[in-house]
């Protein structure tokens, strides 16, 4: 930790986290009691239980609040924010600590990694900048900022506590923990290390009780770089597919394909 502790560094950086506010329809789901349709639970259902389904809205209903977190990258407006806190929003409004609010539009989303990327318009606007997430060691210092609760910006400190982690979420599950204590409305806010790069966007929680238990992941920056400039490319990421099944070579198969049984792989060239 720098001699005097973190203040410098984050009076410079913190103005470009933001709070992300979404309205959202209420479904039927929600009208009669059900799992809540917040940032929270979309949030713990998504990441550890099922995933929750699309409910149809219902004919003029009320919106429902949802809140969370995000980060200028460029000073003309483009923010990084979690899809699950934009994911089915009427309308997205990002709030400055300064009290100003801007109406932001999807750029894009991609729900595999649960990256957004917004847009405000802006100009001049303040930046915060991508380090290197594999650069980052197990026990290396980290800040986290967003807006917890709805409390407003709010700075937490922690460690790497792993590296790589695996909570199944998805097939790009290499999760950065931290103890950095993360609760509802952080998602989407950055993840930074002791020079003020972000490394991370904090994305999950593994909680008892929906409150912070010193078990935080963040989606690692070396990722979201990549997902973010796919986004701001055309709004959408472009996957390679490969056609290609695998499966045991029975005895049956080996015959047919005129191999020795569980041995080799065949080209269907």
């Amino acid at each position: 930790m720098p001699t005097g502790g973190y203040a410098a560094l984050i009076e410079q950086f913190s103005p470009a986290v933001v709070l992300v506010e979404v309205s959202t329809k209420v479904t039927p789901a929600d009208a009669e009691g059900g799992i809540p349709n917040d940032e929270f639970f979309k949030e713990f259902h998504r990441r550890f239980g099922d995933q929750m389904p699309q409910m149809p809205e219902i004919p003029g209903s009320p919106e429902r609040q949802g809140l969370g977190s995000g980060f200028i990258i460029s000073s003309d407006g483009l923010i990084v924010t979690n899809n699950h806190v934009i994911d089915g929003a009427t309308t997205v409004t990002v709030k400055f600590d300064d009290g100003s609010e801007h109406e932001a539009t999807v750029v894009g989303a991609d729900r595999l990694t649960d990256i957004a990327l917004l847009d405000i318009k802006g100009t001049g606007l303040p930046t915060v900048a991508f380090g290197s997430s594999d650069a980052m060691r197990v026990g290396d210092e980290v800040i986290a900022v967003g807006n917890p609760l709805g409390l407003g910006g709010t700075v937490t400190t922690g460690i790497v506590s792993a590296k790589d982690r695996n909570i199944n979420a998805g097939p790009f599950d290499e999760f950065i923990p931290t103890d950095a204590a993360i609760n509802r409305g952080n998602s989407g806010g950055p993840l930074f290390n002791d020079q003020g790069e972000v490394i991370g966007v904090n994305t999950a929680i593994f909680s008892p009780n929906g409150g912070s238990a010193g078990i935080g992941f963040a989606v690692p920056s070396d990722l979201v770089s990549k997902i973010v400039a796919d986004l701001q490319d055309d709004g959408q990421i472009d996957r390679g597919w490969l056609g290609v099944q695998i499966k045991p070579v029975s005895e049956e198969v080996a015959e047919v394909l005129g191999l020795d049984a569980g041995q080799g792989i065949r080209s269907n060239k």
